[in-house]
């Protein structure tokens, strides 16, 4: 059989991968429409679990309480979800491209080129959605805004990961650590050179007339920097290159993601809180307080940290995006994927609504943020909070049963597999 005879079959391949936003088949394709699971394989649906649970996480974040009005403590949600849910989004995502270009074994030749064509498009699409959606979220402040639309970074997540898509895992985990430092270092250097934030929820308008601002927003001055997030999911894309259906691994996600969050936060807490380092930022950071101080390590910047000390690169908040602060992000996202891939094993059934959301979290999480736009929310957070909750986990479960993907992800998928077949026809006729 001749080279170009065995090139249709890696290409089929190409297209029979899941992808980001709601697929884990380790084999199979959701960017068409009612494709069936490749015969032996089968969906790995702890990831589909996770995701679910990320979308839990950013819908309490945005709508119940951080903090006890009569203690200022953080509430239990706020400490388990600041953050961490991001992260998990971001790491799973990485996942998501890993099998989209290739599993464990990533694509080459005509099929990379068509795989990083239909990421591509992909990013504009969900890019786009979050454009439009953007103008409608109110509010003009972060005390006023219930929530920071994470769509439009993650169409810069994507196109940032395209050129890392043909590396091994080895090298993916080297360059998640080199981001995890390097990008927090270069957001504190040039935080005073940068322009400010136009819009914390920017839309087509804000993009028309400061495309600078928004630019540097999206990827170093913004809630979601794409250039920090890159070391969660390059991180996932290194765990997608792994046997994720083997327990051995599994279990290692499990342990060495909790290990990494406990040493990152014991580091700081020994920085920050032993070391000196929260007199510190007391003496470089006088227009703080000691309370405004705690406030940005417990319950993140508005929205990025103070340029005036290294220091606060010590610090390991939720949204801070520093160093410990993605470590902690890195192995708690870890430790609950591989958790839901080992109690997936044999409790998958009873996973069903968190996995049914699972695969269509684009779905769910715009229709999150267009009822947050009706500000109802606000008198009954905890109401509100189970209502959206059980409204999904229904809708999902009954979509799921009888259509497969997602409504939004079914558009975003028809576009990013009709341009994969484009460059691939285009390639055979040439």
């Amino acid at each position: 059989m001749s080279e170009s005879d065995r090139r249709p079959r890696a290409v089929a391949r190409a297209t029979a991968e899941a992808t980001p936003w709601g697929t884990n088949y380790a084999g199979t394709s959701d960017d068409e429409p009612g494709t069936k699971p490749v015969p032996g394989k089968r969906r790995l649906v702890g990831i589909d679990a996770a995701r679910g649970l990320a979308l839990i996480g950013m819908v309490s974040i945005h709508i119940l309480p951080a903090w006890d009005p009569e203690t200022f403590a953080p509430t239990a949600q706020w400490t388990l979800f600041a953050g961490r849910s991001a992260a998990l989004f971001a790491l799973l995502a990485g996942v998501s491209l890993a099998f989209t270009s290739g599993g464990r074994t990533a694509h080459t030749g005509r099929a990379m080129t068509a795989t990083r064509a239909g990421i591509l498009v992909r990013a504009v699409l969900i890019t786009a959605l979050g454009l439009a959606i953007n103008p409608l979220i109110p509010g003009a402040t972060a005390e006023e805004i219930p929530a920071i639309n994470i769509l439009i970074y993650y169409g810069a997540f994507f196109v940032l990961a395209i050129p890392f898509l043909g590396l091994s895992a080895k090298a993916l985990f080297a360059w998640a650590g080199f981001f995890a430092l390097a990008a927090p270092a270069l957001m504190h250097a040039t935080r005073e050179a940068l322009p400010a934030v136009p819009d914390l929820n920017p839309g087509f308008t804000d993009l028309a007339a400061h495309p600078g601002a928004t630019l540097a927003q999206l990827l170093l001055t913004g809630t979601y920097p794409a250039l920090p997030y890159l070391a969660y999911l390059l991180a996932g894309l290194g765990i997608g290159r792994l046997n994720l259906a083997g327990v051995q691994v599994q279990v290692y996600l499990l342990l060495l993601g909790a290990g990494v969050a406990v040493v990152a936060w014991l580091a700081y807490w020994v920085l920050i809180l032993q070391a000196g380092g929260y007199d510190q930022l007391m003496t470089h950071t006088p227009a703080l307080t000691e309370d405004g101080i705690d406030d940005i390590i417990v319950f993140g910047p508005d929205p990025v940290l103070p340029a005036t000390s290294w220091w606060w690169l010590a610090v390991a908040g939720p949204h801070t995006n520093t160093p410990l602060a993605l470590a902690v992000g890195l192995g708690s996202g870890a430790a609950v994927l591989g958790g839901f891939l080992l109690l997936a094993r044999g409790l998958g059934a009873w996973l069903l609504p968190l996995t049914a959301m699972g695969t269509m979290t684009l779905t769910l999480y715009s229709a999150h943020l267009l009822a947050l736009s009706t500000e109802v929310h606000y008198d009954q957070p905890y109401l509100w909070f189970f209502l959206q909750i059980g409204v999904a986990a229904l809708f999902a479960t009954a979509w799921h049963r009888a259509l497969g993907q997602g409504p939004l992800e079914r558009v975003v998928a028809r576009g990013a597999g009709l341009t994969r077949r484009l460059v691939l026809t285009g390639h055979r006729t040439r």
